[in-house]
Order: structure tokens, then sequence, then C-alpha cells
């Protein structure tokens, strides 16, 4: 069998590879691409992991093979999935986002080299001893997730001036990150004269419910928290939020793509190509205690003008001048 990608779903076990890439993983190393979300609305993030593995000299099936594990925004089934990994002896594994997922895999191994991209200081989290000498198997990419939240609420006041009431939409299930958007939104909502009210969801069914719960909190816009989760839900907001014509935002403008009214954060797909630099480094021979974690620097704002229009809002020139993409 000749395709490399063995996506594991929850629930999956590396018992169904087939034997074919079994014998090909003997002569070939194996980078694991390990994501909390799905498939379906990541394939630009895994088109920009290959891409930074090219830049590095590799390219899957020739002499490196990727296996992909996708955990659709179930948290729970990262145990089973590290098991395999580590007992296979994967080369590396590589977490672009999440990190309960990436401080699980540094709990799980002290010997296979862990490349992640996390929003949280990762030494505050325990990843690495310093950003400039990681000193352990884990290096990766910060981007700034819950650093951008201020800005982004600042944004979508500027774009809906008579919203007063914001609901905040967070997943219980990353304690860290969500704890520190509330003190970080809140905060920035108090100085903008803001009401806030937190509504938690970590199901598709509670997503649904957090929306309700929205309509009767008579919430004027909803801010969705930059969570790995929520970024495998897109589809499912978008729709939500259409029907319920709420303004929303999120962290990445794949959701803006999917219909969300705007974005701001880190470009997540440069992130994400950034990590597979460092697998390809790494796979070079490149200690992963010696490439220091990188800072992102590139930054987006997207709005989606025909979110816009059907939702009756008029985007301010100025506004539409700042943002660095426009969806039409």
């Amino acid at each position: 069998m000749r395709r490399r990608d063995f996506i594991t779903l929850l629930g999956g076990t590396a018992a169904a590879w087939p034997l074919a890439a079994r014998a090909q993983q003997t002569t070939l190393p194996v980078v694991s691409y390990l994501s909390v979300g799905s498939p379906d609305v990541m394939a630009a993030r895994v088109a920009a992991f290959r891409k930074g593995l090219s830049e590095t000299g590799y390219s899957d099936g020739q002499n490196v093979l990727i296996e992909y594990h996708w955990l659709k925004g179930q948290y729970e089934g990262v145990k089973a999935v590290l098991d395999d990994l580590i007992r296979r002896r994967v080369a590396v594994i590589a977490i672009p986002g999440g990190t309960p997922v990436s401080l699980a895999a540094k709990a799980a191994t002290s010997t296979i080299p862990i490349v992640f991209g996390v929003a949280e200081n990762p030494v505050m989290l325990g990843l690495v001893k310093s950003l400039a000498k990681p000193g352990g198997n884990a290096t990766g990419i910060n981007f700034f997730a819950n650093e951008t939240d201020a800005k982004r609420l600042g944004l979508m006041h500027e774009l809906l001036p008579r919203a007063t009431r914001f609901a905040v939409l967070l997943n219980p299930a990353n304690v860290r990150y969500t704890e520190e958007t509330k003190k970080t939104v809140g905060e920035a909502a108090l100085a903008l004269g803001l009401e806030i009210v937190v509504i938690n969801a970590s199901t598709p069914s509670e997503i649904d419910a957090a929306f309700a719960a929205a309509a009767r909190e008579r919430a004027d816009a909803l801010f969705v928290g930059g969570e790995a989760f929520f970024a495998s839900r897109g589809v499912q907001l978008a729709t939500l939020a259409a029907r319920d014509r709420l303004p929303a935002s999120f962290t990445t403008r794949e959701m803006v793509q999917a219909g969300l009214l705007m974005s701001y954060g880190t470009s997540i797909i440069d992130m994400t190509r950034q990590v597979g630099i460092y697998a390809g480094s790494i796979l070079k021979g490149t200690n992963p205690a010696d490439l220091p974690v990188n800072q992102a620097t590139k930054f987006e704002f997207v709005i989606n003008l025909q979110t816009a229009r059907s939702l009756g809002i008029e985007v301010p020139p100025m506004l539409l001048a700042r943002a660095d993409e426009v969806i039409e």
C-alpha cells in the first residue's frame, strides 16, 4: 500500500496500519503530525507543514513518511495515540497547535523529539527551560493567542460600535487557556465599557446549546476563544452564527473563510510551516535542545465582507484599509 497518511481517529490504533506501510517505516523516518482538529478543515495547515518539511529537503514517501492523527477536538484521545507513537519510536512528533496535547506529549516521552506550536509561553508551561536554549526533547513556536485577545475584542468593537454585550465562548477542557482568556478579555471589555458573558462548550452538542444560551443572554456578538477544538468546528460555528444573525470572530482566517465575520491573530499557516521546518531540521540531525523557540511575528486581520453585508453591517472604510485580507 502506497498511501502514507495514517489517520488516527478517536478509538483508532496502530494495529490497523497496513503491513506494507509498516515495512516502509523500517527504511524511512516517520514524522507523526498530531492535531486536535479534523482533516476536512485543516487541509491548508497540512499543506503548510509539508511545505516546511520540503524547505529542509524532505518529501513524503521519498525520504520521510508523514502520518496524520486527528483527535477531532477530543483531548481524551491523545493518550492512546501517544502510547502508540512511543512504542513505535517515531522520529519526530509534530504538534502545531493544542497546548494540552503538547504537554501530554512532553510528559509521555523525554527522548522522542517534539515540535510544538503553543499559544502560551512554553517556559511557563514547562515545555522548555528557556526560549533560547530549550534544553530537552521539545522545541517549537509560540504564537501568542492570549496576547492578541484584547486587540481582537477592540477590532470587534470598532466593527460593531453599537454592540455592548459580548458572549465569550470557551472550552473548559483546556483549563489553562480558558482561565487566561477570561482574564484578558474581561480586562479588555472593562476598558472598552463592554459587558461579557462567558459560555462554555467542549462538545459539538454543547456548541449548539451555547448559541441558545447566547440568545437567552441577548448577546450582540460572539467572541470565540482561540482554541483548537473550536477551530475543528468551523462549519458548525459559522452555520449557527448565520442562523442566529450573530456577528462572530475567531483567531484564524480559516474560520472567516467558513463564514464568521472576522478574525485577528497569528498566522497559523505560517506557524505550521515553521513547525515543518523544525521537524526537518531535527531529521537532519539538529538536537531539539539547541533549536531556539521561535516567536510568531506575522499577524492577520481578516474580514468577511459577504458576511458583513448579510448581517447589515457597514464596515468602516478605515477598518477595511487596515485588514490584511477581505473575503468577498
